[in-house]
């Protein structure tokens, strides 16, 4: 049986992969919280074969506080303890060869043996963190903080959605910011990477928020003094992951 996420594809920007998909993932609990930022303040964060998207002319940095679950491969069930955890991601909007993705200065998460093996296989940066996410019928308590001998890299929110869902139109910076079907890396000798993903059109619903701390940002850029301009929430995508591939 096909798996859910393939049951429609209409909306995809370019086919589907050629070969088959090698891992599933559901990405559930996800707030989308957006800065503008300048291109010339984050050029030197992208490597030069990645061109930097822009809308309305600035380009966009998000933190996407979210929780796994189903993550395994393909035509394995759920394994304990490793199918499940939260994560944390600090991103940046790329195109390259015509194939607007994802690009990532750090991707936080619980689980040891994710972190090891996105580090390894995919050339994410990825960092281990104790995180503690509270769900409640009113909104979601998010508390990270990273495990490093220098401190740190903290990030806390509370989140709720405010809106029904629905799904972004091409040509809104909603769908410019989300409707993203690949991500890129580069290996420690410099290769870039593409990875493809599929999943059906964000189940949008505007949010509201507040941003307790938030020092991601630390030996990268200067931390926005403003809250974030937009939030959103998705309860739940179902993915699939195509193996990495050089650009």
């Amino acid at each position: 049986m096909p798996h859910p996420a393939l049951m429609r594809v209409d909306h995809r920007p370019w086919p589907l992969p050629d070969g088959r998909w090698n891992w599933r993932q559901s990405w559930c609990d996800l707030l989308f919280a957006h800065w503008p930022v300048a291109t010339s303040a984050i050029r030197h964060l992208v490597p030069a074969e990645l061109d930097i998207d822009e809308f309305d002319g600035t380009s966009w940095i998000g933190v996407v506080p979210f929780r796994m679950q189903g993550v395994a491969p393909r035509l394995l069930p759920d394994l304990p303890w490793f199918s499940a955890f939260p994560e944390l991601n600090l991103r940046l909007y790329v195109t390259h060869a015509g194939k607007p993705g994802v690009w990532f200065l750090s991707l936080d998460a619980a689980n040891p043996v994710a972190i090891w093996g996105a580090r390894t296989f995919y050339h994410l940066p990825y960092f281990r963190a104790k995180i503690q996410l509270d769900i409640t019928a009113n909104d979601i308590h998010y508390r990270s903080q990273r495990a490093t001998r220098q401190g740190g890299h903290r990030f806390a929110a509370r989140y709720r959605p405010v809106s029904p869902p629905f799904e972004s139109q091409p040509g809104t910076l909603e769908h410019f910011l989300t409707e993203r079907y690949c991500l890129y890396s580069q290996s420690p000798a410099g290769k870039l990477f593409r990875c493809e993903v599929h999943h059906h059109p964000w189940p949008l619903q505007r949010a509201e928020g507040e941003i307790e701390v938030n020092d991601l940002f630390r030996g990268l850029l200067e931390m926005p003094k403003s809250p974030p301009s937009l939030l959103h929430f998705a309860r739940q995508v179902d993915v699939v992951v195509w193996p990495l591939r050089a650009c």
